[in-house]
């Protein structure tokens, strides 16, 4: 396994980031510490995870996946050698169950952190993430950003930062990043920690064959200001292993598990994955392996989190790290990538 420094720190986190999402729901606590050992047993040592987890959220299941990483890591009492990543629920429908006010307040930071900690079984979290913003904008599948003259927020940028502050040096979390973020909402947080003194130092975004927005604006920002991209869903939520290519539709795959997670299943998606399946084929390696092996080695990218429901998927996605992509098959990717751009933004 291969490994890169969080930015401005000494801390060495794998290259692979094992995603949690699924624990609690479609798997076990067992199937979970499988994966985990496995995971660890193999060189990963970045684990990420969130208060809103298991997915779909739900308030008969939140939390559960923290506590899940929790009896693992008080079974197998590694804390020192596990970089742990956590995350903070934003305001938004699906996150009413969790507290009754979503905002970013010092009183609901310290809520969120001192929660996530008791179910983690842990005394600090090494990365804490705003999972979304406050404010209205873009996110998750839409595309551009259209202005909302009833958007509550008001800007709080320094607050927040002073907030995290406050469990940075109690030593309940060692660094802080954000989570589907814009570029202005990044170079603010950044502006905002000139004067605050703490700075915001990964952003975990969606980045993937099938949606490669971050690269206009952001991989900037990354490369001038000395922040990494977590890159989230770099499969497409399965999309690109192929599985559902030729209308399949897999028992127990989460397109029919949960229908309405869409965002890369459009027709330009579909179009576009058929051409990297049989671009990948005429190289002699899978969809999979290809698509991960893209995201790893882009070099704004910190780590790549993966996520499996299964043990044949979570060694065929850790193996990625292994594979090194020619120029060759770059250029093809770039020529797909050109006639259909980003089709699951």
């Amino acid at each position: 396994m291969q490994y890169n420094l969080l930015p401005n720190t000494d801390i060495k986190i794998s290259k692979i980031c094992l995603g949690t999402m699924t624990y609690g729901n479609q798997n076990s606590e067992r199937e979970g510490h499988e994966q985990m050992d496995y995971a660890f047993e193999h060189g990963i040592n970045f684990f990420d995870t969130a208060e809103l987890y298991p997915v779909p959220a739900s308030s008969k299941t939140q939390g559960e996946t923290e506590r899940i990483i929790g009896t693992w890591l008080k079974k197998k009492r590694t804390r020192d050698k596990v970089i742990l990543a956590s995350k903070i629920a934003g305001p938004g429908d699906y996150t009413k169950h969790i507290r009754k006010n979503m905002s970013f307040s010092k009183k609901h930071i310290d809520k969120a952190v001192e929660s996530s900690l008791k179910r983690l079984q842990t005394e600090y979290i090494d990365l804490y993430q705003l999972h979304w913003p406050e404010r209205r904008t873009n996110t998750f599948g839409i595309r551009g950003f259209i202005h909302s003259d009833s958007d509550p927020w008001k800007e709080n940028f320094e607050e927040i930062l002073d907030s995290l502050n406050y469990h940075i040096k109690l030593g309940n979390i060692r660094h802080i990043g954000l989570s589907n973020e814009n570029p202005w909402g990044i170079m603010r947080f950044l502006n905002s920690s000139k004067s605050v003194k703490t700075k915001m130092i990964t952003v975990q975004n969606p980045y993937s064959l099938l949606n490669r927005q971050f690269e206009v604006g952001s991989s900037e920002i990354c490369h001038r200001e000395g922040i990494k991209l977590l890159a989230y869903s770099p499969l497409g939520f399965g999309v690109l292993t192929g599985k559902y290519l030729n209308n399949s539709r897999p028992k127990n795959s989460r397109l029919i598990l949960f229908p309405n997670f869409k965002r890369y299943s459009s027709p330009q998606s579909v179009a576009a994955t058929e051409r990297y399946a049989s671009l990948a084929l005429n190289y002699g390696i899978s969809i999979t392996q290809m698509a991960l092996s893209f995201v790893n080695d882009r070099s704004f990218v910190c780590s790549n989190i993966i996520g499996a429901t299964n043990m044949s998927q979570l060694k065929e996605n850790i193996d990625s790290h292994n594979i090194v992509l020619s120029e060759s098959i770059l250029k093809e990717i770039e020529k797909i990538h050109n006639e259909i751009p980003d089709p699951a933004p």
